[in-house]
């Protein structure tokens, strides 16, 4: 596998917020979301055998893994290394653009899946036959950047019935969407929905790279 980084950090995403996670980076991504913030991940990275992943994991005390990228689902070997990670009885998250077909991922891995919305300029990637393979433990996530963006998540819930499916997650864009402004919005329309920030870039700069 092409793997970016692997790091010990606090989950900063997601209803694991807060948790202490490995992070498992893979090198590679078949998008170009404007608001991308991990663009470092498109090239380069370090051949890794399967192996070599598992006895860095294993040298952290912590049982909560991250499947990342860049697009994990891109890497052939993410089937393997994720059941291998399973049957040591790690909980694994697998947080994905939403693009690629995950039907042959094990449903015991906790998927955290975007739908893009219009302001990504990646909307038309979206695979929704993916929806027919979410279990009600996985989450949907929308990066939303404005008004426009808030508004088709609203209706893509709807015409999906995604929130009575699965956790949903609302991500403003760091530095970009206004959070109190996307708050009020939530509250006067009764979203059910998580509300979340980037942990991690409250932590730690938000530029900085294995955190």
């Amino acid at each position: 596998m092409r793997i970016t980084e692997i790091f010990y950090s606090i989950q900063g995403e997601s209803t694991y917020s807060g948790l202490p996670c490995v992070f498992i980076r893979t090198t590679g991504c078949n998008l170009r979301c404007v608001w991308c913030d991990t663009a470092y991940s498109f090239y380069g990275g370090e051949e890794m055998s399967v192996d070599q992943i598992m006895a860095r994991v294993e040298s952290y005390p912590c049982q909560l893994v991250e499947l990342t990228g860049g697009e994990p689902m891109l890497q052939r070997e993410i089937y393997e290394l994720s059941e291998r990670l399973l049957a040591l009885k790690y909980i694994v998250l697998m947080e994905t653009g939403g693009s690629l077909n995950l039907s042959q991922l094990d449903a015991r891995v906790i998927k955290i899946m975007d739908l893009k919305c219009p302001g990504s300029d990646e909307a038309d990637k979206n695979y929704w036959p993916n929806l027919e393979v979410l279990q009600p433990h996985d989450q949907i996530k929308f990066v939303i950047k404005d008004r426009g963006d808030y508004d088709w998540a609203l209706a893509t819930m709807r015409e999906h019935r995604l929130a009575e499916r699965f956790g949903i997650l609302f991500s403003p864009v760091f530095n970009e969407m206004n959070y109190r402004e996307l708050s009020e919005w939530m509250l006067a329309d009764g979203v059910r929905a998580r509300f979340q920030v980037q942990l991690h870039k409250y932590i730690w700069p938000p530029e900085m790279r294995g955190v």
